[in-house]
């Protein structure tokens, strides 16, 4: 397969990820609820990226952390998003 096909079966696969989570969670990580944190969503995200980048450095990326990869790609897209919407 080329790059450039995989570039768009991955980027899909993200994009697909992040829908099927917003349906489950709402648009929880743009607006946050706030009952516990009282962050804004990009201070809130910058927290989930840092928890993700963490397990990567502790544990490094193997077949059992990849996960963490597409979600940490996952977190990057939203807080561009976020950015976006602050701004």
């Amino acid at each position: 397969m080329e790059t450039r096909d995989l570039i768009i079966e991955v980027s899909t696969e993200v994009t697909n990820l992040l829908l099927e989570k917003n349906d489950a969670y709402g648009d929880s990580a743009l607006y946050p609820v706030g009952i516990f944190s009282k962050g804004e969503a990009v201070d809130s995200l910058c927290a989930r990226i840092d928890d993700k980048l963490m397990r990567i450095k502790s544990r490094g990326i193997t077949d059992a952390t990849e996960d963490t990869v597409q979600d940490l790609i996952g977190y990057l897209i939203l807080l561009k998003i976020a950015i976006r919407n602050k701004g």
